[in-house]
């Protein structure tokens, strides 16, 4: 049932993404290009998608335990370091430079698979990377002090 629940809420994610344009980097770009070609259209998806999540986490964390798991996964993490506001920042300039985020660039595969294509295993050799400079004797020297 677990893996039927996610496979729903992937295709409601994937249609919403798909109504909204996120899967246009075209569009995507244009919302960040403030001094160009700015469409606020996007603004409103946020909007729409804050206004829906924020009640719903309210609802869903205020029961004793989700319902295809024992407990909730929540980070743990609440210390805003290095590592994260170099991998924020990182991320942002992906985004920026080419449209695309994880989410919106799987379900682009169907809409736009050139780029896609190229972009997907791009990400994937960034996370590769990113796991390996974190296991890196010098970034466990860093995170320690």
């Amino acid at each position: 049932m677990k893996q039927i629940s996610a496979l729903i809420v992937g295709i409601i994610f994937g249609l919403g993404l798909s109504l909204s344009h996120m899967v246009d980097p075209d569009k995507v770009i244009n919302f960040l290009d403030l001094f160009g070609q700015w469409d606020p259209s996007l603004a409103f998806v946020m909007g729409g998608a804050i206004l829906i999540t924020f009640p719903g986490y309210r609802w869903v964390l205020g029961r004793k335990k989700p319902l295809f798991d024992q407990n909730f996964h929540l980070p743990t993490n609440t210390r805003m370091d290095t590592s994260l506001m170099a991998g924020a920042a990182l991320f942002g300039l992906g985004w920026g430079l080419s449209g695309y985020c994880p989410g919106p660039a799987v379900a682009a595969l169907t809409i736009n698979p050139h780029e896609a294509f190229i972009f997907i295993p791009a990400m994937i050799a960034g996370g590769v990377a990113a796991r390996w400079l974190q296991g890196s004797p010098a970034s466990k020297a860093a995170s320690s002090q």
